[in-house]
Parts: C-alpha cells; sequence; structure tokens
C-alpha cells in the first residue's frame, strides 16, 4: 500500500482542521468565543456532523444569531444588511419571483449599475449566485443575513405580489413600452430569449417543476399552440401554455443556458443545465428534438435531494431487502433488474453500489447516459458515435481489475455475452432489461441469443419493479369500493372487504391531485437449482413463475395488494401497474 508521508499527513490533517476552525476562528477572534469554547462547540459538532459550527455554537448559547451572521459576512467579504430595517423599492422586488426567492433563500435588496444585491440566509452556497446571474441576466452580489429574518421578509414583501406563470404570460401577451414596441418587436431570436418577460417565464417553470419534485419538463410546438407539460409521480400535468410565437424564444433561452448551438435547428441536441438550488445540486439534462412545428425540448430533473440512494428508503418489504442485501455481496454472477422506462431500476441499482461503495471494493459503471455522480465509483458514458458501446466499454472494464460491474443496459447478444464471460471470471455484474415480470427476463436472454447452460451458470437473481403513486397524507380518506372495483383485484370480494381502503380527495399538497410521491412494487425471483433444472429443460415461464410463486416468492400484484392494504396506495394505481401480472 502506498502511504504518504509524516508531513504531507499532518498539512492534509492542518488543512482539514483550518477549513472547519475557520468561522470558529473568526468568531473567537470578534471576541464571541473564547478557544476554550471553540473547541466545545468542535467536540459537540461531532456528535452531530449535519450541523454547521454556528448553528451548534448558537445552540449551545454561547453566541447569538447575529454574532454568527457578522462572522459568515466576514469570511466570505460580504456587507451585513438587517432586513427587517431595510427600505426595498417595488421595482427590485419585481426582479425576482417570490418562488425563486423561497427557493434559493434569498431577498432582492438593491439594483445599482446593473448589479444586483441580494440578502442570502446562507453565503455558503456561492452556486446559488450563479444561478440567479444566469436566470436574471444581473450581476448579482450577495449580502448576509439569516433564515428567519429572510423567510420574514418574504412573507412581508411578496405577501400581497403572489406572481402565478398566467401573470407572466398575460404581460408577455401585452406591450412593453420599455422594451420600446414589446417583445414582438425584438429583432432575433436570441434577443427574445433575453428578454426579461422571457426569462421570467422560464425561471418560474423550472423552480416550480424542482419544487414539485418533478422528474421532467416538456416543451412541445405544435401547429396551434405551444405546450409545457410537467411529469410529476410518473404523471403529465400540463401548465398554463404560452402565446406560440414566444415557442421559439423559450427554445433559444433554454439552448442558450445549456450551451447548445442557437443556429441549429435541423439536427437533435443534447446538453445540461447545472443549478444549485436551496444549496442542493440539480442537474438539468436538455434534449432538444427537432419536429414538423419547430423543436420540441425536454429536460430531465435530476435532484439528488428526491432520489435518496438508499436501499432502506426505496420501498422495499423487509424480507425482500434482506434477500436482495445477501444477493448484492455475492462474489461474482450476474444481478438483473427489469421493468419498463421509469419504473425506478436505476435508482435501485444505484442504491446497492452506494451500500457496496467502500475503499476496499472497485466498481466501475457503464451508462447512457450517467445519471448521479457518485463518489468511489469509476463512471464511464456510453457513446454510441465513436464506437464507444456497451459491449466495447465492458472489454476494457474488465482489464482495470473491477469487483463489482453496472452495465446501464444488456440490448443485445453482444453485451449479454460479455457480461456473462465477466461473471464467469468472478465479477458481479449488475444490469437490467425492459421485461414485463422476472420470469420473463430469462425468455428475453434466450431471444437475445444466450444459451440456457450460461444462463442458469450466470444469473443469480432477477428484480422486477414498477412505481405506483403513494396516497397523499394531508388528504387521505377511507372510502367503500364498489364490487366492480374490488373485482379488478381478483380476490373473492368476502376476502377484500375485510381490508380498509383508501384514496386521497385533492389538496393543495398534492396539487389536487391526490398522490404525493411513489413507492416501489417489487418482485424477487432467486435462481434456485430446482429453477435452473426448469430453464435447462426449456420450461415456460407461466411454469417458472407458478413454482416461484410456491417457493414463496411475491409477484408484483401481491406486493401491491400489500400496499393497498397498509392504506399507501389506490386499487386504480396497482390495476394500472401491474395488469398484466398473475393471470393464470
Amino acid at each position: 500500500m502506498i502511504g504518504l508521508g509524516v508531513d504531507e499527513s499532518n498539512d492534509i490533517r492542518d488543512a482539514v482542521l483550518m477549513a472547519q476552525r475557520r468561522l470558529g476562528q473568526i468568531l473567537v477572534d470578534l471576541g464571541y468565543l473564547t478557544e476554550d469554547q471553540l473547541w466545545d462547540v468542535l467536540e459537540e459538532q461531532k456528535q452531530s456532523p449535519g450541523e454547521v459550527i454556528g448553528q451548534v455554537a448558537v445552540r449551545m448559547g454561547l453566541v447569538t444569531d447575529l454574532q454568527v451572521t457578522e462572522a459568515l459576512a466576514e469570511q466570505w467579504g460580504m456587507p451585513v444588511v438587517k432586513l427587517s430595517e431595510t427600505n426595498i423599492p417595488p421595482k427590485v422586488l419585481e426582479l425576482v419571483p417570490q418562488t425563486m426567492a423561497e427557493v434559493y433563500k434569498i431577498m432582492p435588496i438593491s439594483l445599482k449599475n446593473d448589479v444586483l444585491t441580494v440578502a442570502m440566509a446562507d453565503p455558503q452556497n456561492v452556486g446559488a449566485l450563479d444561478d440567479l446571474r444566469n436566470f436574471l441576466g444581473y450581476d448579482v452580489r450577495g449580502a448576509v443575513s439569516n433564515l428567519q429574518e429572510v423567510e420574514a421578509a418574504i412573507v412581508k414583501h411578496f405577501a400581497d405580489k403572489e406572481e402565478s406563470i398566467e401573470d407572466v404570460i398575460s404581460q408577455l401577451e401585452e406591450p412593453d413600452d420599455e422594451e420600446g414596441g414589446g417583445i414582438a418587436d425584438l429583432a432575433s431570436a436570441e434577443e427574445m430569449s433575453d428578454a426579461a418577460p422571457i426569462r421570467k417565464l422560464l425561471n418560474m417553470v423550472l423552480l416550480l417543476a424542482i419544487k414539485d419534485q418533478a422528474s421532467d419538463i416538456h416543451f412541445e410546438p405544435f401547429e396551434d399552440e405551444f405546450k409545457i407539460r410537467v411529469r410529476a409521480d410518473g404523471v403529465l400535468y400540463e401548465m398554463v401554455p404560452p402565446p406560440l410565437h414566444l415557442a421559439s424564444a423559450i427554445i433559444t433561452r433554454i439552448k442558450v443556458m445549456a450551451e447548445l448551438d442557437i443556429a441549429e435547428r435541423r439536427l437533435p441536441q443534447d446538453g445540461r443545465i447545472e443549478l444549485s438550488v436551496g444549496g442542493n445540486p440539480v442537474d438539468l439534462r436538455v434534449s432538444v428534438l427537432p419536429t414538423m412545428f419547430g423543436e420540441s425540448v425536454v429536460l430531465r430533473v435530476l435532484d439528488r435531494t428526491v432520489v435518496q440512494l438508499d436501499l432502506n428508503k426505496i420501498g422495499m418489504d423487509a424480507t425482500t431487502l434482506s434477500r436482495f442485501r445477501e444477493l448484492i455481496r455475492t462474489p461474482n454472477g450476474i444481478l438483473l433488474v427489469t421493468g419498463p422506462t421509469g419504473s425506478g431500476k436505476t435508482t435501485t441499482l444505484y442504491s446497492a453500489l452506494n451500500e457496496l461503495n467502500d475503499i476496499e471494493t472497485k466498481i466501475i459503471t457503464t451508462e447512457d447516459p450517467i445519471e448521479y455522480d457518485i463518489d468511489g465509483l469509476v463512471q464511464v458514458p456510453v457513446n454510441p458515435d465513436i464506437e464507444v458501446t456497451f459491449a466495447n466499454v465492458l472489454r476494457a472494464i474488465l482489464r482495470h481489475d473491477p469487483d463489482k460491474i453496472l452495465v446501464g443496459e444488456i440490448r443485445d447478444y453482444e453485451t449479454a455475452e460479455i457480461a456473462v464471460q465477466s461473471a464467469l471470471t468472478g465479477h458481479l455484474v449488475f444490469s437490467t432489461l425492459h421485461t414485463n415480470d422476472a420470469p420473463s427476463a430469462i425468455t428475453r436472454l434466450r431471444d437475445m441469443g444466450v444459451p440456457s447452460f450460461l444462463i442458469t451458470a450466470t444469473v443469480e437473481a432477477i428484480l422486477a419493479q414498477r412505481l405506483v403513486r403513494r396516497i397523499c397524507l394531508e388528504c387521505r380518506t377511507e372510502f367503500e369500493p364498489s364490487d366492480e372495483l374490488l373485482m379488478e383485484l381478483q380476490l373473492p370480494i368476502e376476502q377484500a372487504r375485510k381490508y380498509k381502503f383508501y384514496y386521497g380527495k385533492g389538496c393543495a399538497r398534492c396539487n389536487n391531485s391526490g398522490y404525493k410521491g411513489r413507492v416501489g412494487l417489487y418482485e424477487l425471483l432467486f435462481i434456485t437449482d430446482e429453477i435452473r433444472d426448469m430453464v435447462t429443460a426449456d420450461a415456460s415461464v407461466d411454469d417458472v413463475r407458478n413454482f416461484a410463486r410456491s417457493q414463496g416468492m411475491t409477484t408484483l400484484r401481491e406486493a401491491g395488494l400489500k400496499l393497498i392494504f397498509d392504506g399507501q396506495t389506490t386499487i386504480d394505481e396497482v390495476v394500472r401497474e401491474t395488469v398484466m401480472e398473475d393471470v393464470e
């Protein structure tokens, strides 16, 4: 093992200590803490690593919020502002929508010489200033306040000024005298896209979608209208459509933010927009597609705070989770996760890799595209345009001495063949397939040309999964389902009547949908010796499924029934996602 020299090790330790002590040392220098009190605070912080030093010192009663604010201001070279005593001009308030102020925890306070100054609850979130510059088109400078003052100022100044998307669209349709004749008179699409109302509209759409934990945002031009739709909890919702003549300006604005070629309108383009929302990194994957009536754009929202890569939080029941944890620690073989697009396969696999990610395990992934950047994993993007395919990357990965390998998807025989070879040479391979259920994955591998004896020699287990919407807890209501609805569950009605059933009425928290968030349904098929014999004998999918059920496998439909009876989801959701399952 290669080690650090004593001097290097001490330098690194001192650098880490300085990074931790910096704010504390400023509090000492300002006379608000003694050296002994600072060490007490640092010791206390070790017991609660989620808290920053300032919060710990305030909680211990050693300093006040104002003293911490002054220390932060000195640390980041920003002025201190007392919002309760600051007169904010109405014109300045109009520059920042309420949603943006709430998401970034900021308050605009002045605009001089095209420099917008904002009070920040968290001056350490320097990425927020970059986002605001990009969103607003001004040079943005920070000033330091505290969270309580910022939240109080937002309530005070935006109480009667809450602006909706409809309001912004109505402004866009009206002539704007200050712009010299209205937005439609601007000379080019690029100038038009940089106009304040276009920025404001796009900002509101993006921030509202991120706030609602949306997974995708769709901008779609048609012959007579321009639609904006947002996918949240797996379902598309339409926003108020902007005027059709603004489609080009909005799409151009997105392309500018993603650093794409705004002059190229005939070819598909891909890019990304990186934001720091509320101190958390949010990655927007941008895909531009030329259509009959203009360019269609889809933004894929990758927000790490929404998707928690933790096996304990993906919704597996205790028995399935325990068996799955055993599987991911096997030394070799293939572990497949199956399901349609958007069923959470990648989240499940990343949660498993996150749990396995330690200093003793070499993990390499190859994906198209890489969805989550995880420290400690070697991640390789696929690029078929230059022959960087799953198969070619997988061959190269084997020369890098991995313990665990993730192949984003097994799409063809070549990739399947190399995955099998990897498993036979002592590696554990994770991958995905698109099949209706777990037993069908065996047939899919056969159809690709993988011989049965290689499937039985390498595949250890297959996990099928779906996502169903979770009933909103704020408006969950018990109800008596009709006999027709109960018949959809394929259970005897007398048996089903023993349970309580719920649905969501709809409220402000869930945008009147009745649902908030999603939960997984899981079907875990272990490839036992008996099932290996069945595969070798070319048994049908139904035979394999029925035998696995007799050995204790929980099907997707049965997992859904359990969630219904636990009051977590509805009959409609489970029937919609598992309608093709378990029909004998």
